[in-house]
């Protein structure tokens, strides 16, 4: 069985950003690693953990 059956095959992350600005996160406004040109949702790395914990597949 493969690992990734989990795993949305279409998610594209955004870019990492090399600097400030940084985009807000969608949930709680607080800074994210990705830069403030990117347009999509972008969770900052606390909210990206607890979503990833929300979804993850149990079994």
């Amino acid at each position: 069985m493969s690992e990734d059956y989990c795993t949305i095959a279409d998610a594209v992350k955004p870019p990492r950003a090399q600097g400030p600005p940084y985009a807000e996160c969608v949930l709680c406004r607080e800074p994210t690693e990705y830069p403030e040109s990117y347009k999509g949702i972008t969770l900052c790395p606390v909210c990206e953990w607890q979503e990833a914990q929300r979804t993850a597949c149990s079994g």
